[in-house]
């Protein structure tokens, strides 16, 4: 049993038949590459990819039958997001497991996002291969419907920026307009976002990605709008005027 499969079974609930199942979901390409290896996670994230969407699609619709399609379809895709299944990995300790190259390790790959992401869904697949559907689905289930019940809830990371969009073009009839700023070396990188509003700021979010920081940016923006009052129909008729 490869070292770093232990707890990470521990932390999931599955003990691999195949333990090089299990190894290879954890194997990045950098590790691959430097090793002259073969195999990579790249082909079990491809597969983990579309079982975890099944069983999210399946969950949604059986657990939820009074939502739209509409509805449902922004919840899926709050889930199977990259910072959603980072989040995850993080809470069930795939990072620490992860077979890195030594340029990708010095680079802080244990805790990138996309990386995280990327090796989530290859253990999903090879879990799914090595026990069936319904083990891999009992996990999924038990690792996100928690974050689903939040998200119907209004709680947890939800897409703000689609939700701010809309806000915006009822109201104001324009989009939001991002201005992002970074700094930091490459492997270090912090990005800030600011969202305006016809031409005011409404929100500023940081992140280690671009996105991260747009997401959050736009929380702060549509928290304002939809807890805080603020008036955007008024700066619409304001707009007008001006011509």
């Amino acid at each position: 049993m490869p070292r770093e499969l232990i707890p990470l079974e521990r932390a999931l609930g599955v003990r691999f038949h195949d333990p090089q199942l299990g190894e290879a979901s954890l194997t990045h390409r950098s590790f691959a590459f430097e090793q002259g290896a073969l195999i990579t996670n790249e082909r079990l994230e491809f597969l983990g990819d579309a079982v975890l969407g099944l069983v999210v699609t399946d969950l949604a619709f059986r657990a939820l039958p009074d939502r739209s399609e509409g509805e449902l379809a922004k919840l899926r895709a709050a889930m199977v997001n990259m910072t959603m299944l980072a989040e995850v990995a993080r809470e069930l300790g795939v990072g620490e497991a992860l077979l890195l190259g030594r340029g990708e390790e010095l680079s802080g790959g244990r805790d990138k996002t996309s990386i995280l992401a990327d090796a989530m869904e290859a253990v999903f697949g090879a879990v799914y291969l090595d026990q069936g559907i319904e083990v891999a689905q009992r996990l999924i289930e038990r690792l996100f419907w928690p974050r689903m019940e939040a998200y119907v809830r209004g709680e947890g990371d939800r897409d703000y920026k689609t939700s701010l969009q809309e806000l915006a073009a009822q109201d104001l009839g324009r989009l939001p307009e991002y201005r992002v700023e970074e700094r930091g070396p490459d492997h270090e990188k912090e990005f800030t976002a600011t969202v305006y509003l016809a031409g005011r700021e409404f929100g500023r979010g940081t992140g280690r990605s671009k996105k991260e920081a747009e997401q959050r940016a736009a929380r702060e923006a549509h928290a304002r709008l939809t807890e805080g009052g603020e008036d955007l129909t008024g700066r619409r008729a304001e707009m007008a005027k001006e011509g």
